[in-house]
């Protein structure tokens, strides 16, 4: 096992770094952009989805109860919709209407079915690139004052049919792809019948003052929560057991003014990935990029803990990431991923009081990750990363890749102590990185003399 020990070292520092924010203009920033959260505003009037003729005995279909007390709400201005304990099975989508909020009460639990026919097409994103496809299992778009609260549960039901287009995907993925980098109008991007893109489990788009609270996510098709072009949204107390293919846990697409926290993740995929749109498309967008996210106090577990990426061409800027702990295995604790083809820029994150268990890597941050084409190099820069333990890294403890014609630069590591790794660092094609009380492996002490000689 290679022990490879760094105290106080810099790679190599240059004059144009950004200056790091200190402690107290970190946390006031961290502040400003929570305070400018809006929680929603619901009326106070309360009803039970039994009134609408919902049962909760997990055989009827209960789609046309819920769409009954979704109009009702509606036509009331909002209120809340208490869920009673009970598995409500609906075969079709829940969507949202304004000042709602969807209260499940501990021993709830929403049941979706999988036959794609009962999901009508909705404009959605797929993997970066807007389109038209299977309605999200609880939707809403162009929305205020949306909320799902509550000690129930909300299950998917992906592990069945829905997993089994895993396979089948790929034709559809590629062609999604080819519309977004020849401009195909989003109109004109049809995806429903005949085609094979899983769709998420929650997705609010073009939507503002959202929390999530408590409830338990699980066994989602897709992504489990899709925010995408959302801004002022909360997401705390969840917690999530999913486990299929690409079951991202929190997915932030063009989002602004996001709060994560208290968050108990348990995903087969990234815990939470900080998007902001693919390609050409993404490029086009750069007035929104994904920016002021503070994600802090939660408990990590699944593929990866923190991700930026890989679809980020509108760019994403002032990510705040404090005091997160593993609770078991992640391949990779933090981990940027960018392309040739992307463009766009990460810069402005702040890492700090991060502690992981065992993982591959602990820190990944790349412009190599895989995609099609070349001549838009991402920007990476301007990442700061402060007092974090690991356990454990199998692979490498610090990987930064970036490329010749677009370095990766201004980066600091400061106070990082890995206690086991197979290798210390691997950090290429940069400018301005700066690793201070930085410990890999066992700490060194006094050099050691040999007996008569100096």
């Amino acid at each position: 096992m290679k022990k490879i020990i760094l105290l106080w070292v810099v790679l190599l520092v240059g004059v144009n770094a950004q200056a790091q924010l200190s402690e107290p203009e970190r946390k006031a920033a961290t502040e400003e952009i929570v305070e400018r959260i809006q929680l929603p505003v619901i009326p106070e009037y309360t009803v039970s989805i039994i009134k609408f003729g919902a049962k909760g005995d997990s055989v009827s279909n209960n789609k046309r109860a819920f769409d009954r007390a979704m109009s009702h709400l509606k036509k009331r201005k909002g209120g809340t919709l208490i869920v009673p304990k009970g598995v409500y099975t609906v075969n079709g989508p829940i969507h949202f209407v304004n000042n709602v909020n969807l209260h499940l009460e501990e021993g709830a639990k929403i049941r979706f079915g999988d036959n794609p026919k009962d999901y009508p097409l909705v404009l959605s994103s797929w993997e970066g690139t807007m389109l038209y496809n299977y309605s999200p299992l609880i939707y809403g778009n162009e929305l205020e004052n949306i909320a799902i609260t509550g000690k129930g549960t909300i299950d998917g039901e992906g592990g069945g049919a829905w997993a089994a287009w895993k396979k089948l995907e790929d034709k559809d993925k590629q062609l999604s792809r080819k519309m977004n980098h020849t401009g195909v109008p989003v109109e004109q991007r049809i995806f429903g019948k005949g085609h094979y893109l899983r769709p998420q489990l929650i997705q609010f788009v073009n939507s503002k003052n959202i929390l999530l609270e408590d409830i338990t996510i699980e066994d989602s098709p897709f992504w489990c929560v899709h925010l995408l072009k959302s801004k002022s949204a909360t997401l705390r107390g969840l917690k999530f057991d999913a486990h299929n293919f690409n079951n991202d846990g929190f997915d932030a697409e063009y989002a602004s003014d996001i709060l994560i926290e208290e968050v108990k993740f348990d995903n087969g995929d990234d815990n939470i990935a900080i998007k902001a749109g693919r390609d050409h498309e993404g490029r086009s967008n750069s007035a929104t990029p994904s920016e002021n996210i503070v994600i802090r106090n939660n408990l990590l577990k699944g593929l990866h803990g923190v991700v930026i990426g890989s679809e980020m061409s509108a760019g994403v800027q002032n990510i705040y990431v404090e005091n997160n702990k593993a609770w078991g295995y992640l391949k990779r604790g933090i981990y940027f991923k960018t392309n040739p083809d992307r463009g766009g820029y990460i810069r402005n994150i702040y890492i700090n009081d991060i502690e992981l268990q065992k993982v591959e890597d602990c820190f990944y941050i790349t412009a190599n990750y895989h995609g099609e084409g070349e001549g838009f190099n991402s920007r990476i820069s301007d990442v700061f990363i402060t007092n974090v333990t690991c356990e454990e890294a199998t692979g490498t403890a610090v990987v930064i890749q970036g490329f010749e014609e677009s370095k990766v630069e201004n980066v600091k590591l400061t106070n990082i102590k890995v206690n086991k790794t197979q290798n210390a660092t691997s950090i290429t094609n940069t400018k301005n990185v700066i690793l201070d009380e930085v410990i890999i492996g066992k700490e060194a002490t006094v050099p050691t003399s040999v007996s008569g000689k100096q």
